[in-house]
């Protein structure tokens, strides 16, 4: 299986991306990843599901991972990286393609299929945020489910402002530890970690996973899912961030949607549990992506 990999140059920026079995017949697979601002990396899981006869593309979002950085923090918006999602469908010549995106990528799969429906045949969200408030008000009270009552002082120190400190680093960390990856970081999760655009996550959300501040604070996409007209496969974890509130309200909304809860798995089922992912993913998919 071939490997390619270059970059997208647009309005005087590049971004990187990597496309696995470009031979392949079938209808392609575009990675989105989450953040905003976490790269490519913790989901190189999915270049598997090119062995089922389509090709995989992987891509880092500008601002992120192998992609340009440039110092504009009114760049990163959500239309902005709908219209880069575009210019690489344009770009690598593909008239359809299936969608997979996690987290904020999830949000990015749903903005784009809204937009340009035409050029979308299926959907895989993986534990997306839909609903701004509503994933705020989970993490709030995901945050009394961690030891030694920490989530009091999480919440103390986020309503004094003070987000910046060794001490709400370690607490973001442990609420990590608990609701975002439950198993050990491999090299791929410390290189995405690595390559993270610090610039893109506090501008569009804040400074944690569950304290939002950023331009996407009070975004919601869920009065508009009813018009997802795709087959859509929803996959998220017993112990997600994205809880499994969030995701039901999901479901109420998509017209063809199936929902598949990760039993072992918080809010990184393809690291969790990735044999399982991989295997309910690609049967959805189907052979050669259709």
């Amino acid at each position: 299986m071939t490997t390619e990999e270059n970059y997208l140059t647009r309005n005087g920026h590049s971004t990187w991306y990597q496309v696995h079995g470009a031979e392949q017949p079938g209808t392609p697979l575009i990675v989105l990843h989450g953040g905003p601002g976490f790269p490519h990396n913790a989901l190189r899981t999915h270049i598997a599901l090119a062995e089922r006869g389509y090709p995989v593309v992987l891509y880092d979002q500008l601002g992120c991972g192998k992609s340009d950085r440039p110092d504009d923090p009114s760049l990163w918006t959500v239309e902005f990286f709908v219209e880069e999602l575009e210019a690489l469908r344009q770009h690598l010549g593909y008239e359809v393609v299936n969608l997979i995106g996690g987290s904020w990528g999830g949000s990015l799969l749903f903005e784009y299929a809204l937009k340009y429906p035409q050029y979308v045949h299926k959907l895989v969200a993986h534990s997306p945020l839909v609903d701004t408030h509503l994933w705020v008000a989970e993490a709030d009270r995901l945050k009394d489910e961690l030891p030694d009552g920490q989530g009091v002082r999480m919440r103390e120190l986020e309503r004094r402002g003070e987000t910046e400190g060794e001490e709400y680093t370690r607490l973001s960390d442990l609420f990590d530890d608990h609701f975002v990856l439950r198993v050990p970081k491999d090299q791929d999760v410390l290189d995405a970690i690595a390559g993270m655009g610090a610039q893109v996550y506090h501008t569009m959300w804040g400074p944690s996973e569950a304290h939002a501040t950023g331009n996407l604070k009070d975004w919601s996409v869920l009065d508009r899912l009813s018009q997802i007209s795709q087959p859509t496969l929803l996959v998220s974890g017993r112990y997600d961030e994205a809880t499994p509130r969030q995701m039901q309200e999901i479901v109420r909304r998509i017209p063809d949607i199936r929902w598949e809860l990760f039993e072992h798995s918080s809010h990184s089922a393809n690291l969790e549990e990735p044999e399982k992912f991989l295997r309910v993913v690609g049967e959805f998919l189907g052979e050669k992506g259709t």
